[in-house]
């Protein structure tokens, strides 16, 4: 019923938003909004893992996180906000209540519902950043939801097609490019290829951005908790630095036994027109 609920939705709804003009400034900057990892649908108890985690959660910190990211900006004059959607928004990809390649994985709701609890977080998160600026938003494909995370970005464009505030990248390129004058920034999951290999990559997919760009950033997600390796969030390659995002998902049973712990929160990095990236701003939960 909730899934017909949410079609009906889709097919009666068609918000229409207000042009917004802005004030252009000349010392303005890049706001990149980065919700990593956030498994809606995931589901964990204090008395198994230390902390109570489900879909409630998650949207609270979400929600949470973007007005305090957005907070925390104030006085860099922001121009435009760079919002990275997908990197497993949704812990599910399927029926069988495990990801896209079939792992188990602990739930609180049903798919259905998990999809419209998502898609209605998202719509809030990108109204309070479009508040502040015009938005564009990037869909980077991931391993928890690769056919969901797809479905739900395509959504969410259909849904802000009337907003002329807001431009969207919904291609399933697994690696996504945006440049913001001599700032290239590099989005991924992380899941794949070599970290160090990435600087030749990016020069050989993109060798205009990468010539036209003094700095360059990639911004990597999916692992961010500690493991046998101390977890380090940025490290500088030859001409790229490469950033881990750390995630608002508290671990399940299974990460929490293995000791893949983390501490939670949502980040966003600030970049200037010809000074690169100026601040790293985090949100702890």
């Amino acid at each position: 019923q909730s899934f017909k609920n949410l079609l009906d939705k889709f097919k009666d709804y068609s918000p229409e938003y207000p042009t917004i003009e802005r004030v252009k400034s000349k010392d303005s900057h890049l706001l990149v909004v980065d919700i990593a990892d956030l498994h809606i649908n995931k589901y964990a108890t204090s008395e198994l893992t230390g902390a109570e985690y489900n879909s409630k959660k998650a949207v609270q910190r979400a929600i949470e996180g973007t007005k305090g990211l957005l907070q925390k900006s104030i006085g860099f004059g922001i121009d435009k906000i760079l919002f990275v959607i997908g990197n497993d928004v949704l812990n599910t990809d399927n029926l069988s209540k495990s990801t896209t390649k079939f792992t188990p994985q602990d739930t609180d709701v049903s798919w259905h519902e998990a999809f419209k609890i998502a898609y209605e977080c998202y719509v809030k998160s990108l109204e309070l950043c479009l508040s502040v600026a015009d938005v564009d938003v990037i869909h980077c494909p991931s391993n928890h939801d690769f056919m969901s995370g797809t479905f739900l970005a395509e959504t969410l464009k259909a849904h802000f097609r009337l907003c002329d505030n807001i431009t969207f990248d919904t291609s399933s390129a697994y690696r996504k490019y945006y440049q913001y004058f001599g700032n290239l920034i590099e989005l991924e999951h992380g899941d794949k290829g070599k970290v160090a290999d990435l600087p030749l990559v990016i020069a050989q997919q993109q060798p205009r951005m990468w010539a036209e760009c003094k700095f360059r950033y990639g911004y990597l997600h999916h692992v961010h908790h500690s493991d046998k390796r101390q977890f380090q969030s940025s490290k500088d390659y030859i001409g790229l630095n490469i950033t881990y995002l750390r995630s608002p998902s508290s671990a399940d049973i299974w990460h929490s036994d293995n000791g893949y712990l983390n501490m939670v929160a949502v980040e966003a990095f600030i970049h200037s027109k010809e000074n690169g990236r100026v601040a790293q701003i985090t949100h702890y939960f």
